[in-house]
């Protein structure tokens, strides 16, 4: 007959001193006069004493054969098919009672005799016994994995909770578990009984040796659980080949599913598997390391995995921000990746989340300097000048891409930590003062952002020289860009990285390139006026050569400006405004002193109408019709509506 468990027998700790004859008075045979007692003798070296410590041992061992035999699954159909926790609880604990005394009795009988009858019938009865509590806890685990699922496990307690737990199988155990179904919902009603249960059976076979038996069992049904759990939120296995060839349309998808894997394996899915191993085999510190490294980390490993192969697959701009997500993930999650993985076992997987991290650094700083790279190489916009001045779209890209990445600031102050600023990202304290809000994540991010914005506009400058032969053009080109530029940053997380004074500073210069642009392509029409127009003493024939000099003057500016373009609503208002404020003024003042004497000095109405063409009002309407900007086919299909002369206006300017 095999004698399973008896080598661990004879390294117990225990002793079997609740079971000794203390237990019944410490009495039992007789003394003679040279034996008087003595506190330092032993009795129980005596042989009546030892006959009788068997004699109790094998009333032991036989009250524990009835229940154990009952429930041998080979014996009957009826063990075979019933479950002892499922039948009755309180059975179930005599059960777990019975196995325990009859370990203590066996520890007791191969340290006095082991080659005893009643020994070989109790490691016979053990054998069963362990049957039976391997049936068991196999079915528990797989009959209620919809109860041991690591979500239901993490909403019924933490870690910590669960390591100074007690079994829920000491006195009055069953009152407890109703009592705590008063409080807390019926899943996790049954998760926290089913767990209870695990624990007492793990701890049993544990400490009858057979905790091999037991783990193996936990091991495959777990396991099979976090497997499918990986799979199910579409994390698979692929190879760094398979990632290059996969379309960037299929690849973000994967990307989303990760990030929701990550999401869930650390809140649910690790996080419960935890508790529930640190539970179940509360008793070995070895135990549960050993469990839970062989069920969690082939799937950590997996899913921690894919960042990487992501991080060294092709680089294209749209990836940055989902890697940037990816790194996002990880980040914040590390310090319940260290908590979960703390086990020496399971170092592997937080190396290899360290490694994905430092590889989506890598990637970051790899596309930034492309970023870089890409606005000064940028040959597109020579072909292609912004319509009438406008917003370029590089700016507009370049633009929406960093307003983006401000989103990432505070990953980004990680990434850059320890990395220093590029060697000619000299910006220019004119330029960039660094910000001023509290919120502000590192210098260096808020260098490099501006950094990145001074190439940007670097780039626009060079381009405004080539794209427009009038000089007033390229001032109002980069007026819009800019201003383009300040309002993403106004209305974007760059605020906090460039702060305030920045936004101030370049709002300014945005007034300067407007002003310019209205020095430039409308100052010789304000020149045609005197200074004075009120207060100047000319002749008619004077008035007229003003009138006719203002004329051509307004004409020739507008057939210039009237494709011009300013997007910005705000930005254009304050253009039309500071235009009428100086042009529209003047020559109101000059109309209504000089007309009259114009007319006078005219033969006939026709005359006066060639010479006065424009009144104050008509002004005003012709420059509030600018900056919406005119296409080619529109001002050829209609010279008279193009022109000035003509007084049909759909949008009115009120001078003020």
């Amino acid at each position: 007959m095999p004698r399973k468990g008896m080598r661990s027998l004879c390294f117990q700790s225990k002793t079997p001193s609740s079971l000794s004859i203390s237990r019944f008075g410490g009495g039992g045979g007789t003394t003679t006069a040279s034996s008087s007692p003595s506190p330092q003798r032993t009795p129980v070296s005596t042989p009546t004493r030892r006959s009788f410590t068997d004699s109790m041992m094998g009333q032991i061992i036989d009250s524990a054969a009835p229940l154990i035999l009952k429930w041998d699954p080979e014996s009957s159909n009826y063990a075979k098919v019933t479950s002892l926790f499922y039948e009755s609880k309180s059975e179930a604990q005599r059960f777990i009672k019975c196995v325990d005394d009859l370990q203590k009795a066996m520890h007791f009988l191969v340290t006095e005799d082991s080659s005893s009858e009643k020994l070989i019938l109790a490691q016979s009865l053990m054998q069963v016994a362990m049957k039976r509590l391997q049936k068991e806890f196999y079915q528990i685990l797989s009959m209620n994995r919809a109860y041991l699922d690591p979500e239901s496990v993490s909403a019924r307690s933490s870690r910590a909770s669960a390591r100074s737990s007690t079994s829920d199988y000491d006195d009055d155990g069953d009152d407890d578990v109703r009592a705590a179904g008063d409080s807390i919902s019926e899943v996790e009603q049954v998760s926290s009984t089913a767990m209870a249960e695990l624990r007492s059976i793990a701890e049993c076979m544990i400490s009858a040796g057979y905790a091999k038996e037991c783990v193996n069992i936990y091991k495959i049904i777990r396991k099979s659980i976090i497997d499918e759990g990986i799979y199910r939120m579409g994390v698979e296995k692929l190879s760094a080949s398979q990632i290059n060839k996969t379309d960037w349309e299929v690849l973000e998808l994967r990307i989303k599913n990760w990030l929701d894997a990550v999401k869930i394996s650390m809140r649910t899915l690790f996080h419960g598997e935890r508790i529930l191993c640190d539970h179940v085999f509360a008793v070995s510190d070895s135990i549960r390391e050993s469990c839970f490294s062989d069920i969690s980390r082939e799937g950590a490993l997996l899913l921690f995995g894919f960042p990487e192969l992501v991080a060294k697959s092709k680089k294209i701009p749209e990836k940055i921000f989902r890697v940037l997500d990816m790194y996002t993930s990880i980040f914040e999650n590390w310090p319940e990746i260290e908590a979960i993985f703390a086990f020496e076992s399971t170092a592997a997987v937080r190396t290899q989340a360290y490694n994905s991290l430092v590889r989506l650094a890598e990637f970051v700083r790899a596309m930034l300097s492309d970023f870089e790279a890409s606005i000064q190489r940028d040959s597109s916009s020579s072909k292609s000048p912004a319509h009438g001045g406008g917003v370029h779209r590089l700016t507009v890209h370049a633009m929406s891409y960093l307003s983006l990445l401000a989103d990432y600031g505070g990953v980004l102050v990680d990434i850059f930590r320890d990395c220093p600023p590029p060697a000619n990202a000299s910006v220019p304290e004119s330029f960039f003062d660094g910000s001023d809000s509290e919120e502000s994540p590192a210098p260096e991010i808020s260098l490099r952002v501006a950094w990145l914005i001074l190439v940007l506009l670097c780039k626009l400058d060079g381009r405004a020289k080539h794209y427009y032969d009038d000089v007033s053009l390229s001032y109002l080109f980069l007026a819009n860009n800019l201003n383009h530029v300040v309002t993403k940053v106004r209305t974007s997380n760059l605020q906090y990285l460039l702060g305030e004074e920045w936004a101030s500073k370049h709002e300014a210069k945005v007034r300067q390139f407007a002003s310019s642009y209205e020095r430039l392509g409308w100052g010789h029409v304000i020149a045609t006026l005197p200074e004075n127009p009120s207060a100047a003493v000319i002749s008619p024939e004077e008035a007229k050569t003003v009138f006719r000099n203002f004329n051509s003057s307004f004409e020739e500016a507008y057939r210039k400006q009237r494709a011009s373009v300013v997007p910005d609503s705000k930005l254009r208002d304050e253009i039309k405004a500071s235009l009428a404020g100086k042009l529209v003024s003047a020559y109101r003042e000059f109309y209504e002193t000089h007309r009259i004497t114009v007319a006078s000095n005219s033969n006939n109405v026709r005359q006066v109408a060639s010479i006065v063409k424009f009144t104050p009002e008509d002004v005003g309407n012709y420059l509030s019709d600018l900056f919406y900007g005119m296409t080619e086919s529109e001002g050829s299909s209609s010279s008279s509506s193009s022109s000035p002369s003509s007084s049909s206006r759909r949008r009115h300017w009120r001078i003020r």
